[in-house]
């Protein structure tokens, strides 16, 4: 961010002579997708310099963890990316488990990926949702997305009695079963939204206003991308084929087959058109999850409180915004000594400055949207 202070103090000084207007664009907006600041320095409407303020909701997660045994910090993951709670379990619980040398059964496996996928569709419809509002289609289309959602948030309900803090996965497992009912409620599920997607493309894809805001609008090429540590479908969007769960497989990815939407531009309408593809490989994850489900035990017996040996791991998952990762120090004691975390929405933001440089103040939140961050891990 000190890069962008002198570019900023620079570009004050003199813009062809005429005066310069320092615009602050949050943190209480929706647009700015929650406690988010950007200082935005304008030549008329056209963007000069932006700096991104962050420091409004640091919840010191990485700390309290210090504090917690291994089993209570499952919950401190679910309230990072609040609207990937699975996936945040999943990236915690996988690190844990490289420390402990903790094998998962068969079946836990499966059910995690059924979470986690059930969950970036969750993401994604909220992802887009929000960024169709941005772009001014005021509630409609994302109260479509939202009505889709629930059923989501349905059938995590069915499993394990929560919403959106799910403290699901566990050692060696995860912490219920499906009940009764659940094959058949998913089934309807992915039957309906399979539906559902054409209508949001029918909807969205042909759109001339959105055209005309997306397509061509703040490229990013793909060497850059990964220069900047981009991951996920940002990344993709521009073309590079990178995804975790084909690069380093984990659960049972290797044992699935779906394809890893690409862009071509990197832009604006790159970043959604990626989006709106993984809900569609998701689906067709769900449904070969559900045909080849074993049955067996969902978790290995384990102790609560777990005292890991001397040492440290990091696990990573493909989570809905990019990698997420976290490294655990572990000291032989119940809780560990450190525990940092790699949060994609944190590190996607490194982009935001260039991406907005020379487009118009409306493009901001535009640009800023298909970045798709969530606050809760930026500021974690």
């Amino acid at each position: 961010m000190s890069q962008g202070n002198e570019s900023m103090n620079e570009s004050e000084k003199n813009i062809g002579g005429t005066e310069s207007v320092l615009l602050n664009l949050g943190p209480q907006h929706p647009s700015t997708h929650g406690v988010f600041r950007l200082r935005t320095l304008l030549d008329g409407e056209e963007v000069v310099d932006v700096e991104p303020i962050l420091g409004y909701l640091h919840r010191g997660s990485s700390k309290l963890a210090e504090e917690r045994s291994y089993t209570q910090i499952i919950t401190l993951t679910d309230r990072l990316d609040y609207l990937a709670g699975m996936s945040n379990n999943l990236a915690y619980i996988s690190a844990l488990e490289k420390l402990t040398d903790v094998e998962p059964p068969e079946r836990a496996r499966y059910l995690r990926v059924i979470m986690v996928e059930l969950m970036r569709i969750a993401s994604h419809l909220m992802g887009i949702g929000f960024l169709i509002n941005d772009l001014g289609a005021w509630i409609t289309p994302l109260m479509h997305m939202f009505r889709e959602r629930e059923k989501i948030l349905d059938l995590f309900e069915m499993v394990c009695g929560a919403r959106i803090t799910f403290s699901y996965m566990r050692l060696g497992g995860v912490s219920h079963d499906l009940p009764e009912g659940f094959e058949k409620s998913i089934a309807e599920f992915l039957d309906d939204f399979e539906k559902k997607i054409e209508e949001y493309e029918n909807l969205l894809l042909g759109n001339e206003i959105i055209l005309s805001r997306m397509v061509g609008v703040a490229p990013l090429a793909g060497e850059r991308a990964i220069n900047c540590s981009i991951t996920g479908p940002n990344l993709r969007a521009s073309g590079v084929d990178w995804d975790l769960r084909k690069q380093d497989p984990y659960e049972i990815y290797d044992q699935l087959d779906f394809s890893v939407p690409l862009g071509e531009n990197g832009d604006n309408w790159d970043r959604m058109v990626v989006r709106i593809e993984e809900m569609k490989e998701s689906v067709h994850i769900l449904r070969q999850c559900m045909d080849k489900l074993p049955q067996g035990p969902y978790r290995a017996d384990t102790d609560f409180f777990v005292r890991p040996p001397e040492g440290e791991a990091y696990g990573m998952v493909e989570a809905p915004k990019g990698e997420l990762g976290f490294y655990l120090v572990s000291d032989g004691s119940i809780a560990p000594y450190r525990m940092g975390i790699r949060s994609p929405s944190f590190i996607n933001l490194t982009v935001l400055r260039e991406l907005c440089v020379g487009w118009k103040l409306a493009d901001i939140i535009v640009n800023f949207g298909t970045l798709d961050i969530n606050v809760g891990e930026v500021d974690r």
